[in-house]
């Protein structure tokens, strides 16, 4: 492979150093981190602009710049369809989800949870947020190692270990302020690596016209599926809805997302944060998918995973770089800096996340019941910044499993799905339902997740059907120039080509098994919502309910209204006129209303 220039480690020690610079001067200005506040809330006082980066960023990351191009040169245009249901889902999570997060004003989301339900369901929804975080981490820490291996020769096993050690340490150090500034920065390199390979491509294709030409040609341009098949892959169904309940179970209720939310100085900010962070996303998006036909175009004729060059096509993209970029000192370090911000960005957030999630659910907790009295603010951040770093050196060690899911893509989604959903359900139990109390939220969100992960990671699968990849042109000198060293097309390849071409049945695999994956968030989602109604009623019913957490005195009068999304809540503060014209009486300075005659 290809080895970097002199120019290609200076741009990439540089944009290294920016983003350590940036979190070291956060570290030493301001409060100096000294509260949990400014440590992981970023004092609340950020603007709209470097959260709206900031969400992108963290959803997105290298595994968008590999994945979304790989699956666009591998599966077709079909996949830019997912944006739709981002615009579908933005107003649902900024309207109906994140006012009352943004009420609650605490560092973990799921605190919520114990104020809904109770301490049990918190501990149960963190501990799956926690597996799931872990997981995604792996996976963000693989991306860029793949990207390392192809442009510079470092192996992945050199490669995670450098990025995550990098990650961990600027985790530890800097908090959320730092994040937020950083990942704009990021956000830009992320950008100027996918068109550096958009313009690269345009010149030597001519244009733009004739890259889709080529993709044309190739069967890569699919706008129109609306198969009611679930089992086929990817059509308009599974995008946008399996996308909008991906999305949802993200930016609706994920810590992730809400932590950054509630950085900014009020609500209709953190909506604006909400919106704004959809045109950027999306452009991202598009613009990666583009950049997956522009490589096309370059492999049309001979295909580097079929040729022995690149061991996952998620390695396309670096391998591009190394073909087409090397005459330009600097560009490949342009183009591993994006790679290896977007991870850093995404890594240092999540740890940032999972430090909060620690802290508050179960650490506080725990010292309070073994010290008898609350932790103060000022014993709190050190054990933060513990956290931080024990679960960058545990997700180092998930990096290494990476591997085994699949295309970094689909494994990511994967991983949110199977969590995600079950635990959107969980908090939409909360929010729009009254009647549901720990003994059915619990045993529900269990189900959901069992069942998802059931049909996530069971097998066996069957294979993906992927179009079809020529070789053909393999015999060109560009494609085995002495300038790489890689094997060149042998008798073996063919005939790897030819089993991975034949027509394969999957009617014989397990139907669940053969769902896209779209539909796990959807399923997760649905198992969780609806066992936790029937339990619900059903425990109504023979009066053995338990404790409900949604009053706000010991007469179950008064209903705590910041507990439900604002609809519900509408409805239920219209009940407290009727009350209040009935003889009731409402505390003005709290806006709390107790009825004198009638009970909920």
């Amino acid at each position: 492979m290809a080895s970097f220039t002199v120019w290609d480690y200076v741009v990439f020690i540089v944009m290294l150093m920016i983003s350590a610079g940036i979190g070291v001067y956060y570290r030493f200005t301001g409060g100096k981190q000294k509260t949990t506040n400014e440590y992981l809330l970023a004092d609340r006082n950020m603007s709209v602009w470097p959260v709206s980066f900031s969400l992108m960023a963290s959803f997105m990351s290298a595994i968008t710049i590999l994945g979304v191009s790989m699956e666009n040169y591998q599966f077709g245009t079909l996949f830019v369809i997912i944006n739709i249901s981002y615009g579908l889902a933005t107003p649902i999570a900024s309207h109906l989800y994140l006012p009352v997060f943004y009420k609650l004003q605490a560092a973990s989301a799921y605190e919520y949870l114990e104020r809904r339900f109770g301490r049990a369901t918190r501990l149960c929804a963190s501990i799956a947020y926690s597996l799931q975080m872990i997981l995604y981490m792996g996976i963000v820490l693989y991306a860029p190692a793949l990207a390392l291996e192809a442009v510079t020769g470092m192996s992945k096993v050199a490669a995670i270990l450098a990025i995550g050690l990098v990650c961990t340490f600027y985790s530890t150090i800097g908090g959320m302020k730092a994040v937020l500034i950083t990942d704009v920065f990021q956000s830009i390199l992320m950008f100027a690596a996918v068109y550096s390979i958009i313009i690269v491509a345009a010149i030597m294709a001519g244009g733009f016209g004739e890259i889709w030409r080529v993709a044309d040609e190739g069967k890569r341009i699919e706008f129109l599926n609306f198969d009611p098949d679930p089992t086929v892959r990817h059509t308009w169904w599974s995008l946008i809805i399996g996308g909008a309940f991906t999305y949802l179970s993200l930016y609706a209720v994920n810590q992730t997302q809400v932590q950054r939310l509630l950085t900014v100085r009020s609500l209709k900010a953190s909506q604006g944060a909400l919106w704004l962070n959809w045109p950027i996303l999306s452009l991202l998006s598009f613009s990666t998918s583009f950049s997956g036909l522009a490589i096309y175009y370059y492999y049309a004729k001979c295909d580097p995973y079929l040729q022995g060059r690149i061991s996952s096509r998620d390695q396309l993209m670096p391998i591009f770089v190394v073909d087409t970029m090397h005459e330009y000192s600097g560009l490949p370090g342009l183009f591993v800096s994006g790679i290896f911000s977007a991870s850093l960005s995404t890594v240092s957030a999540a740890l940032n996340s999972l430090a909060a999630v620690t802290l508050e659910d179960y650490i506080k907790p725990l010292y309070r019941i073994v010290k008898k009295r609350p932790m103060v603010e000022s014993q709190s951040t050190l054990p933060s910044k513990f956290m931080a770093c024990i679960y960058g050196l545990i997700c180092v060690g998930m990096a290494f499993g990476a591997q085994s899911l699949g295309g970094v893509l689909q494994a990511s989604l994967t991983v949110f799905g199977v969590v995600g959903g079950p635990l959107f359900g969980l908090f939409t139990l909360g929010m729009f339902n009254t009647v549901a109390t720990q003994r059915s939220a619990i045993p529900a969100v269990l189900t959901g997740l069992a069942f998802s992960m059931w049909i996530g990671f069971g097998q066996p699968k069957p294979p993906v059907k992927m179009l079809d990849f020529s070789v053909e042109g393999c015999t060109d000198p560009r494609y085995n120039s002495s300038f790489y060293s890689f094997a060149p097309f042998s008798e073996a390849q063919t005939a790897r080509l030819e089993s991975l071409s034949t027509p394969q049945d999957d009617s014989d695999y397990f139907w669940l098994y053969r769902l896209s994956y779209l539909w796990y968030s959807v399923l997760g989602f649905l198992v969780t919502l609806f066992i936790g109604l029937i339990l619900a009623y059903v425990l109504k019913w023979l009066k053995l309910e338990g404790k409900s957490t949604i009053y706000e005195d010991g007469n179950k009068e008064c209903i705590n209204t910041d507990l439900f999304s604002p609809p519900i809540a509408w409805q239920l503060k219209k009940r407290y006129a009727k009350y209040i014209q009935n003889g009731g009486m409402v505390d003005v300075s709290s806006t709390k209303m107790i009825s004198e005659n009638t009970k909920f």
